[in-house]
């Protein structure tokens, strides 16, 4: 049976409450992947992924980039909790960090076999991730925020990247794709879009859905996007 943990870690002052999610068989040689929540902080939607990633063989770590266990319960406050990351990527960037070396000093697992999935902020969050060189496996987006970082000396990108996008999503269209994929090309990395069609944003998570804002969940792409996501990380963990 899976086993679960709260588990806090720091960065700086800030105290971050993460979830951990342990398969029923943990060596060594076990992989941790990360998980990077969406706007609203590390909610339920974010934990049941970490559970989702153990069922699969994997160290399951939700992580929480707001600090503090804080979770947004409705969209003003979700943005007020995001914004100052979004605005200040070097900040999110200490922030994941944190949680990178948390991930690699939780004693069980492989701290030399790490990755991260990521959901709309929590995509830009991964990507974000995998733009400061840090030497993971890989990182997986869904529906995330592709634009890159202003003013951070960029660094060649060691970790394979896996983006999985609606094709009419209004948070970063067609030619923000392009520049993601140019951007990635530039920075050496091992890249993958996949696009899928009449998918807008939000497209895994039942919880945000909100036609209003453009996210409407689609349970077959849903499916599709995490068939994808665990074929990509049985592949760079060789498994």
């Amino acid at each position: 049976m899976q086993k679960s943990q709260l588990i806090h870690y720091r960065d700086g002052a800030t105290t971050c409450h993460g979830h951990l999610v342990f398969p029923e068989q943990v060596s060594a040689e076990t992989p941790i992947v990360l998980v990077a929540h969406d706007w609203s902080g590390r909610n339920a939607f974010a934990d049941e992924k970490a559970a989702e990633l153990a069922q699969l063989g994997y160290i399951g770590f939700a992580m929480d980039l707001y600090g503090e266990g804080r979770v947004g319960s409705n969209n003003d406050e979700k943005l007020a909790l995001m914004s100052p990351l979004a605005s200040d990527r070097n900040k999110l960037k200490q922030r994941l960090l944190a949680a990178v070396e948390t991930a690699k000093n939780l004693g069980q697992g492989n701290p030399k076999a790490i990755a991260a999935i990521g959901f709309c902020f929590g995509g830009l969050s991964v990507l974000d991730l995998a733009r400061t060189g840090e030497p993971l496996a890989g990182v997986v987006s869904f529906h995330g925020l592709l634009n890159a970082p202003e003013g951070l000396t960029p660094n060649p990108i060691q970790a394979k990247v896996l983006a999985l996008h609606g094709y009419n999503d209004p948070m970063a269209k067609p030619p923000q794709v392009m520049a993601f994929a140019d951007e990635m090309t530039k920075a050496g990395a091992d890249w993958q879009v996949t696009m899928y069609g009449n998918t807008v944003h939000a497209f895994m998570n039942p919880l945000a859905h909100d036609e209003a804002l453009g996210l409407v969940y689609s349970p077959h792409i849903a499916k599709r996007a995490f068939s994808a996501m665990s074929l990509f990380l049985k592949e760079i963990f060789k498994r």
